[in-house]
């Protein structure tokens, strides 16, 4: 199992970072570029007509290792990676319908919040039938940390289940605001569940090789997204990634390991609710000085340093790192 989890990471990190190579001057060259929002920091702006939709890089590598690496595993119908690559691939193509709009428009406005949220919860409620009928979930919570499961009905667990997928979706997409922040902060998710995933054993072997594959997707793709950004991974990369996050721990089932392993993403999602809910609230008064939060640190907020992209990309992995870790521990005992 070791020598096919390292294997696809090792494919999916070449395979990306070749195709970048070809792929990201094709998108400049077809002008693919992504429009800058006015209310945005003002030094964004010189970031106009970067080449978006670059997530298509580690989509096609961590596709490509499932169905390499992955195939054994799917002809003996364990279909867990399989199921995880189909629902990230849908909210994907929720995400390049969003990237077209904008391209289309030269704005950076594309499906509108009503559509997108529809869409996703459609998807969402797919998956969960899938994983309830091949016997990969079970209406009932996984506690980390004290390893305790709580048996829920499943009138009330499918729609929780639904609104976390939708929240993680979007709490993702919400990340990606910066060169290289959603990618970095990723990777250590997935590291964690091809952690897990080797050290439950070969029941989860395949969807290791999905979580490895993506992180070797991710980093090829990095590669192109590091500051400063060569291209974008857009919608159609940050929808996807959102899914596969939320995916895997629905397939592991244990989805309330996304509280610690997700931190990040959900303090950017609370940092853009608060800013909203206070502002109409006070009328116009703001906590932050932009929100989600990796912009009001750019922006000098509270303390009065304004961190560099790189300086915000290093502290939100590394915290993430952390969180990983915690992660794996207080749910590794999960099947052992």
């Amino acid at each position: 199992m070791t020598l096919r989890l390292v294997s696809s990471f090792l494919t999916a990190f070449v395979l990306a970072a070749l195709l970048g190579s070809v792929y990201v001057p094709w998108l400049r060259k077809i002008k693919a570029g992504q429009e800058i929002k006015e209310i945005g920091p003002n030094w964004h702006k010189s970031k106009a007509g970067t080449p978006t939709m670059g997530g298509v890089l580690f989509i096609v590598a961590v596709t490509a290792v499932v169905f390499s690496f992955g195939f054994p595993f799917i002809k003996d119908g364990e279909l867990g990676a399989l199921f995880v690559l189909i629902f990230s691939l849908f909210y994907g193509a929720i995400g390049f319908l969003d990237d077209y709009e904008k391209l289309k428009k030269k704005q950076n406005l594309g499906l509108s919040a009503k559509s997108k949220f529809i869409l996703q919860l459609v998807v969402a409620i797919a998956l969960l039938y899938l994983l309830r009928l091949e016997g990969y979930l079970s209406p009932s919570l996984y506690v980390p940390f004290w390893h305790v499961t709580f048996d829920l009905p499943e009138i009330v667990y499918f729609p929780l289940a639904a609104f976390i997928i939708v929240g993680t979706v979007n709490a993702v997409n919400i990340t990606d605001g910066i060169d290289g922040l959603a990618a970095s902060v990723s990777v250590p998710v997935f590291v964690c569940y091809t952690a897990l995933a080797f050290a439950w054993g070969s029941r989860f072997s395949s969807l290791g090789v999905f979580a490895a594959g993506l992180t070797g997707g991710l980093f090829g793709f990095l590669i192109y997204n590091f500051h400063p950004a060569k291209c974008f991974m857009g919608d159609t990369g940050s929808l996807f990634l959102g899914g596969a996050v939320c995916g895997m721990a629905f397939a592991l089932d244990v989805p309330l390991i996304l509280v610690p392993l997700c931190l990040v993403f959900i303090l950017e999602t609370l940092s853009d609710i608060i800013q909203v809910t206070y502002f109409k609230l006070t009328h116009g008064k703001r906590i932050f000085k932009m929100a989600p939060f990796h912009h009001h640190l750019e922006m000098g907020g509270w303390l009065g340093h304004k961190w560099t992209e790189v300086q915000i990309v290093s502290l939100f992995a590394g915290v993430t790192v952390i969180c990983a870790i915690v992660s794996f521990f207080s749910c590794v005992g999960r099947y052992v």
